[in-house]
């Protein structure tokens, strides 16, 4: 039997919609705050100061984590009923602004180029316009404001250690989308991210004159052929109609021309989005740098760094979420999106509770926003925060009406 949501009546959804329109300048305010002072993974100690001082001013209960940054704050309802999560990442990335923006970061070389200053935004949104429902609610919704999304290995793991999903039943989450126009958003069930295997690899060789490598080991040539030679992984060891990608986005090495290098260090991902190709690729990868190094007379230290599951998203959460946005703002709004071999640690979640990440559309290329994430042109139509807040919000009621009605 398939399941079939059931909306909050129109009453309440309208006061949803019309309450988020009304919150929107402050949700305006909070997100420039935010933007305008990010902070990378793990030293998000002004952004959770502010996110405390937001959630307390709005009257939720904030628990205390075995953690320097990241806030857990809990709404309960006056009714008894469920609990239910929404997600946030709060961290920035270490990239110099370009965007021009009268509120553009005040810190060289960080910046929020992946829109999570407007997750930050969208979620105390959400937490304002239910704390405004609070009577009709019925349970406690948790909100987890995560540090560290952006650097493996993460901190949805550590928040989950920290209570994060204690008697969870179900999560919400959403990410901004530079590809969908404002004003829609899109959902994908099953596998819709891949998994991250992130690693370090150093090659020690030994040292020599450029003009007798006959006398030295290259670390620079074995590195380069264990490069090329993972890509074979690729096209030959794994089936040609599973998405799988190893990239090294890092190398360094050498301290000289006329010097033979002594030791490379190269820093990589493998990503995929199949389960079993998951459970295969550090083998391989392990193998195939052994067997180049013994053959070279080379030695290696493969350091793993953080592994994410493959995200894959509840269908019963989706319906959740495409048919409380239809309610919420009509049809023809909601779109299903492609797989990718991005990496989402709030992946992690799911592996213990049902949920689903959606995708929040903040395209507008009338005011530039249309750059992909992580570029220093990224722009976030900030006419979004309404739509995410309120999607957000409503989920909460027509997840708790349709449990009541199975």
């Amino acid at each position: 039997m398939s399941f079939k949501p059931v909306l909050p009546d129109r009453t309440l959804l309208a006061f949803i919609a019309k309450t988020a329109q009304t919150i929107h300048r402050d949700q305006v305010k909070w997100r420039r705050y935010l933007h305008q002072h990010p902070e990378t993974a793990n030293e998000e100690f002004e952004t959770t100061r502010f996110l405390t001082e937001r959630v307390q001013r709005m009257g939720l209960m904030v628990r205390r984590i075995d953690m320097p940054t990241g806030v857990l704050a809990e709404l309960r309802g006056k009714r008894p009923g469920p609990t239910v999560a929404i997600r946030s990442d709060i961290d920035a990335l270490p990239v110099h602004e370009e965007t021009g923006l009268p509120f553009c970061s005040k810190t060289p070389g960080r910046m929020h180029a992946c829109g999570h200053d407007m997750h930050m935004a969208t979620v105390l949104g959400a937490a304002a316009i239910l704390t405004r429902c609070v009577d009709q609610l019925a349970g406690t919704v948790r909100f987890i404001f995560q540090p560290a999304e952006e650097r493996p290995p993460g901190g949805a793991r550590p928040m989950i250690a920290n209570g994060a999903l204690e008697k969870v039943e179900m999560i919400f989450g959403l990410h901004v989308d530079p590809h969908i126009p404002t004003g829609k958003i899109g959902i994908r069930d099953g596998v819709t991210m891949a998994s991250v295997y992130d690693f370090n690899l150093t090659i020690h060789g030994r040292s020599g004159h450029a003009a007798r490598p006959h006398t030295a080991v290259d670390a620079i040539v074995v590195a380069s052929e264990i490069v090329g030679s993972l890509q074979t992984i690729v096209s030959r060891e794994v089936d040609p109609m599973t998405p799988v990608a190893i990239t090294f986005g890092k190398i360094e090495g050498g301290v000289a021309r006329n010097v033979i290098a002594q030791e490379v260090k190269l820093t990589g991902t493998a990503r995929t989005l199949s389960k079993s190709a998951q459970k295969q690729l550090p083998r391989l990868i392990k193998r195939t740098v052994a067997g180049i190094c013994r053959a070279r007379g080379a030695s290696y230290t493969l350091e793993p760094i953080a592994t994410y599951p493959v995200l894959s998203n509840s269908p019963e959460t989706n319906a959740i979420f495409n048919a409380t946005f239809t309610g919420l703002f009509g049809r023809g709004r909601v779109g299903t999106m492609s797989a990718g071999l991005g990496g989402e640690d709030f992946a992690c979640y799911l592996e213990h509770v049902p949920g689903a990440m959606c995708r929040l559309g903040v395209m507008n290329r009338k005011i530039g926003a249309d750059r992909p994430w992580h570029s220093p042109q990224f722009i976030a139509d900030e006419a979004a925060l309404p739509y995410g807040s309120a999607l957000l919000a409503a989920s909460v009621f027509t997840y708790t009406n349709s449990r009541r009605k199975r």
